[in-house]
């Protein structure tokens, strides 16, 4: 199979790209005209493609799959009003070319897995969200909207899509994990704000393994969500996690110094609460590798 991959230097990217490569997949590396392209190697090709102009690579052509993981980080700064437009062309400008570039191939792949985030349904307090739930108003959610209804334009060229809605994902070498890693293993980790805020979580390997089973099943369309049937409430979270590290947890941020350090983007990342099932990836028979959070951890922070 062949796969066409934005986004491949980020958590997932890089690990779906390895993934992919150990199984003799062919791997196409989507690059943007800044970056360094180095042609082939064991984890696939760097094909040189620019969203400003749509213009793609001679080598990405007669793809199978496309995978589109393209964005600026969320959590990567504070969201001033020239952060909130980075994230926003990073992923609504970016998607939109990506479709641009496929509807001018001949031979067009059969599926795109576009990135998305559970952050559409807004802080929802307890309720139990699905891909049916409607989404939230806040800014987050309003974004996330937007990225979706990018990609679905791939669905009048004949391109089954799958927006991947992707929870907390948990990995050792990145992503929010890695940031919560440090205050706990000084014995400073706690709850953040009430801890009553649902966290809906979901590691790494099963991102990947939901990714490949979203090429596989063609039963699978539209939105998913990414995220292990058992969310936790961060303060469980919060002690699970301090258990797996053999730290104490008794030092709770409260939330109006998060919201001091952090604006806006404290209530969207840290204290809105998101109790998310995977309705979807049950109804169609994915078996989660791991669903258990205590497990999930150990697993994760012994590699």
């Amino acid at each position: 199979m062949k796969v066409l991959v934005t986004g491949s230097t980020g958590l997932v990217g890089a690990a779906l790209v390895n993934a992919l490569a150990h199984e003799n997949h062919t791997v196409c590396r989507l690059m943007r005209p800044q970056s360094v392209v180095s042609g082939g190697g064991k984890e696939g090709f760097d094909v040189a493609w620019n969203p400003a102009t749509g213009e793609l690579g001679g080598a990405g052509v007669g793809a199978d799959a496309v995978v589109n993981l393209a964005g600026a980080s969320i959590a990567g700064g504070r969201w001033t009003k020239e952060r909130k437009e980075l994230l926003r062309t990073s992923r609504i400008d970016t998607t939109r070319a990506l479709v641009g570039a496929l509807a001018k191939m001949n031979a067009r792949p059969r599926v795109l897995v576009s990135a998305s985030a559970i952050g559409i349904y807004g802080d929802r307090g307890d309720e139990v969200l699905t891909e049916e739930s409607k989404p939230g108003t806040d800014f987050l959610a309003a974004l996330t909207r937007e990225w979706e209804a990018e990609a679905l334009k791939a669905e009048a060229l004949g391109i089954r899509v799958v927006l991947a809605r992707f929870g907390i994902i948990l990995a050792r070498h990145g992503g929010a994990l890695a940031k919560m890693l440090l205050p706990f293993q000084l014995g400073a980790g706690g709850k953040l704000g009430s801890g009553k805020q649902w966290m809906s979580w979901v590691t790494l390997d099963d991102v990947v393994g939901i990714l490949r089973f979203a090429f596989e099943n063609g039963s699978m369309r539209g939105a998913v969500n990414v995220v292990a049937p058992t969310p936790v409430p961060n303060e469980e979270f919060t002690k699970v996690l301090a258990k797996a590290l053999h730290r104490p947890a008794l030092f709770p941020a409260p939330a109006s110094a998060l919201r001091l350090v952090l604006g806006e983007m404290a209530d969207a990342l840290l204290l809105s609460s998101q109790r998310v099932m995977p309705k979807g990836l049950e109804k169609l028979g994915y078996r989660f590798l791991h669903a258990d959070l205590s497990s999930a951890l150990n697993t994760v922070l012994q590699r």
